[in-house]
């Protein structure tokens, strides 16, 4: 859905979309699996800059969801969770703020966006939107053990005769340390 300026300054548009996996490209890093949806408002704001310089800014409020499939951090086995977030954007025109003198800005206007032509895509705001609200790490679930460093078995499922080898090669030396230290 193009949200263009020129319907903006007749009246503000409001959006109920819903868009099937794979509409949108979220990369490699997760996969949508089911529907994302989003309802809110596009606004046109103007920004009075001096006296004759108007800047039309589109505000952008709402909230989307999405089932997203994650890897878990430590098994790597599937795992999917429901994503939500609320947002309230504001785009600005693209060199609009091009040949100012450098300067300190806010926090607020360190969260401005920019828009190109006569408008901007809905679909790459929600998609920048549900980026940032995916979490970083997913676990399958709280105590999930991960995988054994030498053969790979999946330690959730199965033991493998590996790891003790493995714990005693790797601390061998911090015990004989603290074995001579206690003697």
């Amino acid at each position: 859905m193009f949200l263009d300026i020129h319907d903006l300054d007749l009246h503000p548009v409001e959006f109920k979309e819903e868009f099937a996996p794979g509409t949108i490209d979220f990369g490699m890093d997760f996969e949508q699996s089911g529907p994302l949806r989003s309802e809110g408002r596009a606004d046109l704001v103007e920004e009075h800059h001096g006296k004759h310089n108007v800047v039309r800014d589109i505000r952008l409020q709402g909230e989307v969801s999405m089932r997203l499939g994650f890897s878990c951090a430590r098994c790597l086995e599937p795992v999917v969770q429901e994503v939500e977030a609320k947002f309230d954007l504001l785009y600005r025109p693209l060199g609009v703020d091009a040949g100012e003198a450098e300067r300190s800005i806010s926090g607020t206007e360190a969260e401005i966006s920019y828009y190109e032509g006569d408008g901007l895509l809905l679909e790459d705001a929600l998609r920048e939107q549900m980026l940032l609200a995916a979490p970083l790490k997913v676990l399958c679930r709280e105590d999930c053990k991960g995988l054994c460093p030498q053969c790979g078995k999946n330690w959730n499922a199965e033991p493998c005769d590996c790891t003790q080898q493995t714990g005693s090669q790797s601390w061998a030396a911090l015990k004989d340390l603290r074995d001579k230290l206690e003697h």
